[in-house]
């Protein structure tokens, strides 16, 4: 399926490796030229020389912090203030428990998983909508349809990002540009052996025995891939894609057990 993209210009967060890694894979692969941000640098550089030999498209690594005014705006200079496509992905906090988390901890979260993509949507679907056409992918979590009690700042910040891309959206649809966000369940990323870790340490047992017990509870009996993930964020990304307007996509592998 040619998803119609070839050419196009985008933006992708937190691309150096995991789910930002697979979604800049997706869309050099359909012909998109990329503009890439993390804050290791070197890694970076070298995720960005690897997609632009395997895809042959141009990608400019620009090394910060995203969730800061600096991080931003370094992204926003490298691409001449537009793009044709931006991917919000930032990583989320740590887990914890709710009675231990003060309010700096709650602004870090929003900060971080709510305010930066916010920041950057109104810095480029403006111009989207001058052009007549945009995509927006937001990579959330799929907390925010059934939330994880030791996630809870991350379910704080996630779940009004989700709100204002409900509204957001839209509004924005008539100018032909789209919004929606992407819900992981557990990927095989660095998040994933975090919060493994922290099972096998709490519950004293092997890294092994603790993604053995997470891959149990879901349906597939995996994780998800970045490559599979990366797919279907190309797809949202696509000319394809012009009638899903503000939906929350779950890839969890069925682990979340809903009807609707």
């Amino acid at each position: 399926m040619d998803l119609g993209i070839r050419g196009k210009r985008a933006l992708v967060c937190a691309a150096s490796k995991g789910l930002g890694r697979g979604c800049a894979e997706a869309l050099a692969a359909e012909g998109v030229s990329l503009v890439i941000n993390a804050r290791g640098e070197d890694t970076l550089r070298a995720a960005a020389q690897a997609i632009s030999a395997a895809h042959g498209v141009e990608v400019i690594p620009v090394a910060g912090d995203i969730t800061t005014e600096d991080g931003r705006g370094a992204v926003l200079e490298a691409l001449g203030g537009e793009a044709d496509i931006l991917v919000n992905n930032a990583g989320g906090p740590p887990p914890g428990n709710w009675r231990d988390w003060g309010r700096e901890d709650f602004l870090r979260a929003i900060e971080g998983n709510m305010l930066t993509a916010i920041s950057l949507m109104q810095a480029l679907v403006p111009g989207m909508c001058d052009r007549g056409w945009g995509r927006v992918v937001n990579i959330t979590s799929g907390a925010v349809r059934s939330p994880i009690p030791v996630l809870g700042l991350s379910n704080t910040a996630r779940a009004g990002l989700t709100g204002f891309v409900a509204g957001i959206s839209r509004e924005v649809a008539q100018d032909g540009v789209i919004i929606n966000n992407l819900l992981p369940g557990i990927h095989a990323t660095d998040r994933a052996d975090s919060l493994d870790k922290g099972v096998a340490e709490k519950e004293g047992i092997s890294l092994d025995q603790a993604r053995a017990k997470r891959q149990a509870t879901i349906p597939t009996r995996s994780y998800g891939s970045a490559a599979d993930f990366g797919a279907a964020c190309a797809f949202l990304c696509s000319e394809r894609a012009s009638f899903i307007v503000g939906q929350n996509l779950l890839l969890d592998g069925g682990a979340l057990n809903v009807t609707i």
